[in-house]
């Protein structure tokens, strides 16, 4: 199935049902910060979100339960290879040097990520 990009209001109403697991519209809004959104508003974002194959429900008479079914992961990996691919020209060297060169990446994160670079090697 291909993952659609999600608007900045979609995907933080994704980010609470990944953390929820599962949720009615009104625990949604609960986890959302203040303003709160109208309830109308939630669920309409909810019911594109099910259209464009994210989220799936079950049926308690009137009342909707809300869930993913595109994991956080899943979602995580199509917008990095969208912003790797789109930005940096599929080069993982020009995205690291862009965060170094933005002072997004610190001297303990560095570190961190040399480990990783000698864990590949050892593989």
């Amino acid at each position: 199935m291909e993952i659609k990009e999600l608007t900045r209001a979609e995907e933080q109403i994704m980010q609470v049902l990944w953390q929820l697991k599962k949720g009615f519209v009104k625990e949604i809004i609960d986890e959302l910060p203040e303003p709160k959104p109208a309830y109308n508003t939630v669920s309409t974002f909810v019911r594109i979100l099910e259209a464009k194959g994210f989220v799936d429900h079950n049926a308690f008479g009137k009342s909707h339960e809300y869930f993913p079914i595109i994991s956080k992961d899943a979602y995580q990996s199509f917008a990095t290879d969208k912003l790797l691919n789109g930005y940096f020209d599929n080069s993982v060297k020009r995205m690291f040097s862009f965060f170094v060169k933005k002072e997004k990446i610190d001297l303990t994160e560095a570190d961190e990520i040399m480990k990783l670079i000698e864990q590949l090697k050892d593989k």
